[in-house]
């Protein structure tokens, strides 16, 4: 289990507890506050390991709070936002900031981003890796991050946290819907299985054909199985 405390700032109730589901199932603790002033004053009072910062909050705002926290503390911030303009990353870095989600965003791509950021700045030393290597494939899920052939492909959070449940379980059958149910969560567990059958044709486009020591297989009317030969 983490030991890491992470301060969720926004003033998006909804936004706050969907946070809060995904870091807390990854073992850290959370704390939430809805503005700027309850922000300051929390991180005060609370001592995070890292801070999750919107940055349009009433009372103060996410750059205010940001100058407060640099003035005393080298504590790791993430600027949430919905904003995408360079200015506006540009101006979150220069602040202090440590890095920068735009919203819309996938819960489980912050908690990814707040590993590594935990990581970097050394609050999160024992944290495991998740990673699985292959002939010239290897697959992060700590960094989001997926290289074939040494070259670090493009890839959306959903297709590589398919090929990472695949690859990380080889020559292991799974159903659409155990697919579904493992790597979407609860929301998805009634969906469409087709989903899977998009993403599976989309990761397939960038690994098929790149090593002859793994292959990732239908299995006819039954699901998928990512087969090594190592």
């Amino acid at each position: 289990m983490n030991n890491a405390k992470i301060l969720i700032v926004d003033d998006d109730t909804n936004i706050c507890e969907l946070l809060r589901l995904y870091i807390e199932k990854e073992g850290y603790t959370t704390v939430i506050a809805n503005d700027g002033e309850e922000a300051v004053s929390l991180f005060e009072k609370e001592k995070p390991s890292l801070v999750l910062l919107d940055i349009m909050l009433p009372k103060l705002d996410g750059w205010q709070v940001c100058r407060e926290i640099r003035k005393t503390s080298e504590c790791p911030i993430i600027m949430l936002t919905a904003k995408g303009e360079v200015f506006d990353k540009i101006l979150g870095l220069e602040l202090g900031a440590d890095d920068y989600v735009v919203k819309p965003f996938e819960a489980k791509e912050v908690v990814a981003r707040i590993r590594a950021v935990l990581r970097r700045s050394g609050a999160n030393e024992d944290e495991k890796v998740k990673e699985v290597v292959y002939d010239k494939l290897v697959v992060n899920l700590t960094n989001y991050e997926l290289k074939v052939d040494g070259k670090v492909i493009d890839t959306p959070p959903k297709e590589l946290e398919l090929l990472y449940h695949l690859a990380s379980h080889p020559n292991k059958v799974f159903t659409r819907d155990q697919l579904l149910y493992q790597v979407w969560g609860f929301d998805y567990y009634y969906g469409d299985s087709r989903t899977i059958d998009v993403h599976i044709k989309r990761i397939r486009e960038k690994i098929e054909g790149v090593s002859d020591k793994w292959e990732l297989r239908t299995i006819w009317r039954v699901g998928y199985r990512f087969d090594t030969k190592e």
